[in-house]
């Protein structure tokens, strides 16, 4: 058998380096249309959690990170003058040139065949039985076959730049200055080196002058006048050292998602990585999912003879896996569209417990990181005199003695609403039917709708949210709060008391239902 493997990123080298290990009677050339020392970006980051999979195929990448990357467990957040710590967040990095050097050299090692500075088409590849497109977002190889997908472009702006300064580990920085707010995710690669991207909203953006730069010409020529302003924003933060750059220029994440990542006709493609799929840098590395696609692809081919069962395999074992990041990620990357709302919203520890709840619930963030957990507990008691569902709430002339509610509906599509049944009962001096009335506002099955919701927001008073997915629930639970001053109730036939609390402590509801 002969692959050709298109693009020589970390995901086609890890799958030439896996084919020939597996099978050495199994022919393999990787084309790479850049040269060998050739990378845009600078770093890659690893959860402990998540590289199982990559190790028990081969253990590169685990030793490339224990002789040459750094290892932290806590992640950080700054903002206003504190600065917030949470562990139990293994994680390791790499400079992605040293991680495509290791890679090269070990698909060497097995014996693939490695050409850079070469570009090829499916014409080119004439004679070899299965061609994989590993050739990243812009892939030409899908392109070329025709392969449907559908790509949902972020309306948040990020640019890569690399550092001087070392960060601890992976650290996030906010900062207003003086056209919006502005965010670093910022992690070491080297005792050198750190990633450094920055995040903000197009308003910020445009703002700041920083829509000058030309995108469109090729890569290679860095964003020059963002490099200074940046520098000059948060030369506090980083003890005035100097931003690198590579390739450094701003754009707008795309997500990608493709039904099928494989194809037989008009001959047999399969299709890896960021070819095919996309998730936000917040939630994991594609450079992982492009390895576990080459752990998965690897298998499906060293152990099915017909190559449509094989392929049929890959994408059955790798899917899943995929599918759950992308569905993380979506919520993350959202925390990212609005996170300038939440930096004036919130308290120091009320924003970062926001950041770090977006997609993991109190029980489980407190089994990874209990003294931060416990930390924003003690926040919200210092501040309220109980905890988060034992807290009273006045509602104009009601006080609820807790957060945790029942809501029936009731006239006019509005609800009722009461405490749960645990907590006691209304203290009042006007009620409806035993409860307080609430308008109801049906959130949206999927993002394009979230304008027509806001719109139906009330001017005064307290509102259930109801209908919709989570996501978008919680995200007209925040506009009625954060932007229209609202009391909320969320209302969600799954909730149970680790999600309510959630919910309430970390400012995005103040009421949340339980089932009656």
């Amino acid at each position: 058998m002969r692959v050709a493997v298109v693009g020589g990123g970390p995901g086609g080298l890890f799958l030439a380096a896996l084919l020939r290990k597996a099978d050495p009677s199994i022919g393999v050339d990787v084309f790479e249309r850049n040269r060998a020392d050739d990378t845009f970006g600078f770093g890659v980051v690893f959860s402990d959690r998540t590289l199982a999979a990559i190790d028990e195929a081969d253990p590169v990448l685990r030793d490339g990170l224990r002789e040459h990357g750094v290892h932290w467990d806590d992640i950080e957040v700054r903002l206003k003058g504190d600065v917030l710590r949470c562990g139990g967040n293994g994680m390791a990095a790499i400079s992605r040139k040293v991680l495509l050097g290791l890679l090269q050299d070990r698909a060497r090692e097995f014996g693939a065949t490695l050409h850079f500075s070469t570009f090829v088409t499916l014409a080119d590849l004439e004679g070899y039985d299965l061609v994989v497109a590993a050739d990243g977002t812009g892939s030409a190889i899908r392109e070329e076959v025709g392969l449907e997908s559908t790509v949902d472009t972020a309306t948040a702006k990020f640019i890569w730049f690399g550092t001087d300064y070392l960060f601890s580990g992976l650290t996030f920085v906010h900062e207003r200055g003086p056209h919006g707010v502005f965010a670093v995710h910022g992690y070491p690669i080297s005792d050198e080196v750190s990633t450094f991207i920055v995040e903000t909203d197009e308003e910020s953006w445009r703002a700041a002058g920083l829509d000058e730069f030309d995108v469109t010409q090729p890569p290679g020529a860095s964003d020059e006048k963002t490099k200074a302003y940046l520098e000059e924003l948060f030369a506090d933060r980083i003890d005035g050292r100097k931003l690198l750059v590579n390739n450094s220029r701003w754009g707008n994440f795309r997500t990608r998602r493709t039904p099928s990542w494989t194809t037989l006709d008009p001959r047999p493609v399969a299709f890896l990585g960021d070819a095919v799929h996309t998730a936000h840098f917040s939630v994991g590395s594609g450079t992982k999912m492009a390895m576990e696609d080459a752990v998965a692809l690897s298998a499906a081919l060293v152990s099915h003879a017909d190559l449509g069962e094989a392929l049929a395999a890959y994408e059955a074992a790798a899917r899943p896996s995929v599918e759950k990041i992308q569905g993380s990620a979506r919520p993350s990357l959202a925390w990212w569209e609005h996170f300038g709302r939440y930096h004036d919203f919130f308290a120091p520890w009320q924003f970062a417990y926001h950041f770090l709840s977006r997609s993991i619930t109190d029980a489980r963030l407190a089994r990874r990181a209990p003294e931060f957990v416990a930390s924003s507990h003690e926040h919200w008691v210092a501040e309220h005199g109980a905890e988060p569902l034992q807290t009273p709430l006045e509602v104009g002339d009601v006080t609820f003695p807790g957060r945790l509610v029942t809501a029936e509906p009731g006239t006019g599509g509005g609800f009722v609403v009461r405490p749960a049944s645990q907590q006691g009962h209304l203290h009042a001096t006007t009620l409806h039917e035993g409860g307080l009335p609430a308008t109801g506002v049906a959130a949206p099955d999927d993002e394009s709708g979230l304008p027509a919701a806001f719109a139906q927001l009330p001017g005064s008073g307290l509102v259930a949210v109801h209908g919709g997915t989570s996501f978008t629930r919680t995200l007209v639970c925040e506009q009625a709060r954060m932007h229209h001053g609202l009391t909320t109730v969320l209302i969600d036939d799954d909730m149970d008391e680790d999600k309510a609390l959630t919910a309430v402590l970390s400012g995005r509801t103040d009421l949340a239902t339980v089932a009656p």
